[in-house]
């Protein structure tokens, strides 16, 4: 088995404080076409070198009844997880959630700054694995 320190772009992944996980399996709802590549290369060409955002491709973020997908994550941070993402605002919507994500505590983005597409496609918000408080709140 291969350590994942030794992955290509994995040194990328671990000084980010944003990773964007973009599904590269996503498939149209009739199953027709591959469309996770087009929102990759949308995102790619939307984030910005150096703004503590990095993109990676993923094979499959278990979402299929909602192409295209992708998830937003770092450490000690909530993990969001997006739906229904179309390339052209997507893929800005994702950077510039990225962005704020970066700036924001626990990754806990205001719902204001949030594109409405990010607003209708949320599927999930996981809680970092660094804590679990009895009563599921943030720390303070």
């Amino acid at each position: 088995m291969t350590d994942p320190s030794e992955l290509p772009g994995a040194d990328d992944a671990a000084s980010a404080r944003a990773v964007i996980s973009v599904c590269t399996t996503c498939k149209t709802q009739n199953g027709a076409a591959v469309v996770g590549p087009e929102l990759l290369a949308a995102v790619r060409e939307a984030v910005t070198p150096g703004d503590g955002v990095t993109l990676r491709a993923v094979q499959c973020l278990g979402v299929c009844k909602r192409p295209t997908t992708a998830a937003v994550s770092g450490p000690d941070r909530y993990t969001f997880v997006f739906a229904d993402l179309q390339p052209a605002d997507g893929a800005i919507a994702l950077r510039n959630f990225a962005l704020s994500y970066v700036r924001s505590d626990y990754g806990l983005v205001p719902w204001r700054e949030r594109a409405q597409v990010l607003r209708r496609g949320m599927i999930a918000r996981i809680p970092p694995a660094i804590w679990s408080p009895d009563n599921g709140e943030p720390p303070k």
